[in-house]
């Protein structure tokens, strides 16, 4: 991912540049370590960039939890920073190209399905879909439905954007977010089919796969009477777990195949073909209307404001819960009246990860807000809870 190595500098000269910057927006600089985060803004989009020491350089680069799917932004806040603060490179892959600059109109982030149209009136989900190979087949076979395809790997989700406008396909919208937080912001019966190929077996940590009980009940709640989520593996450990998962949900329907031949080949996939291995599909069919998704959550902080000496009172250590938890990773000072805290929190095997903006003013998500999830929720009110504490007024 985009970086530059700089000469030693003074970051100090961050704070004499915002006011007349036109990109920088604040310097945080980290408690009890030497790293720092500066705010930027590009074409109105926020996020941020990690400032640290490499041997007796400087590394500046792209910050994870916040970093946008345009890659062409990121380097081209690099670059002005760079400009800017009158920095001396050393090293960098800031070239820009045309590639990372196409087809933003299917690309979708997580909260603008809070309140969103789908201009089909089939919809489908693949999840996880690697290189595009089958979803890109099943959008241009099936023009009547929507395909929305999810994707954490920032690269392939270029890549099928990409391939989106050189092949004028209108139907898919992609999605650079977790599948397992994406479906609980579907409304009840909406989908078709939700495809899983292949996904990562993650036998060493078995909370991380995709399949679990919960995920299996939002498919049956999104997918409509008949929907389909269609589980295809090569691993016999995801094989037999995902069937000791789907045997022990109510009123579905359940059919398994063995080396089924499909219409499209994924890389991946002819890889074990050419190997001889077995192949798994199974087959989970809705079988009930699901009642509809009731939503009344918000994420606003309300009267939260910066107090001095909060940071003395937010706990060292994860609060667990017994659905949920709490933890405050690192915490940044902004001047003297502001903070910025990296936390993560939810579900144990779907935790979100964010800063917070911790102002005189206000406080917010800093770039986003969590997804609307009920566990989500109860974190946001704790943590409300811990920055409105009295011992810190």
């Amino acid at each position: 991912m985009p970086h530059i190595k700089v000469k030693p500098f003074d970051t100090a000269i961050v704070e004499e540049k915002i006011p007349q910057s036109s990109l920088l927006t604040f310097r945080a600089t980290a408690l009890n370590r030497g790293d720092e985060l500066w705010g930027v803004e590009v074409e109105g989009k926020e996020f941020l960039l990690q400032v640290k020491p490499a041997g007796s350089n400087v590394l500046i680069k792209y910050d994870k939890v916040t970093r946008p799917l345009r890659v062409n932004l990121l380097k081209e806040a690099l670059a002005q920073v760079a400009k800017e603060l009158e920095l001396e490179i050393i090293a960098s892959n800031i070239a820009q190209h045309k590639e990372t600059l196409f087809a933003s109109a299917y690309e979708k982030k997580i909260e603008d399905f809070e309140n969103i149209a789908f201009p089909k009136e089939k919809v489908s989900v693949e999840v996880g879909f690697g290189s595009g190979r089958h979803l890109l087949y099943q959008a241009k076979k099936n023009p009547d439905t929507l395909f929305i395809g999810l994707e954490i790997h920032t690269p392939s989700a270029q890549q099928v954007l990409k391939q989106i406008e050189l092949q004028g396909l209108e139907n898919i919208w992609v999605v650079n977010y977790d599948a397992r937080l994406f479906l609980e912001m579907l409304p009840s019966n909406l989908l078709d089919q939700i495809f899983v190929h292949f996904p990562v077996p993650w036998d060493k940590k078995p909370h991380r796969r995709v399949i679990s009980p919960s995920f299996l009940n939002e498919s049956m709640r999104v997918l409509h009477k008949e929907g389909r989520l269609e589980l295809r593996t090569d691993s016999n450990n995801y094989f037999w777990y995902a069937l000791e998962t789907f045997f022990a949900a109510p009123k579905i329907e359940l059919e398994v195949r063995k080396n089924e031949a499909l219409e499209v080949t994924s890389k991946y996939e002819a890889r074990w073909l050419r190997q001889e291995k077995d192949i798994y599909d199974v087959y989970v069919t809705s079988k009930e209307m699901s009642a509809p998704r009731e939503v009344l959550i918000d994420f606003n902080f309300n009267n939260v404001k910066y107090s001095k000496g909060v940071e003395t009172c937010l706990p060292a250590k994860t609060l667990v819960f017994e659905d949920y938890f709490v933890h405050i990773e690192r915490l940044y000072r902004i001047g003297g009246s502001k903070m910025l805290i990296k936390c993560s929190f939810g579900s144990f095997d779907r935790p979100e990860h964010k800063y917070i903006l911790l102002e005189e003013e206000g406080c917010r998500y800093f770039v986003s807000p969590p997804v609307k999830t009920s566990v989500n929720h109860k974190a946001h009110q704790k943590i409300t809870e811990l920055l409105n504490n009295v011992k810190c007024n």
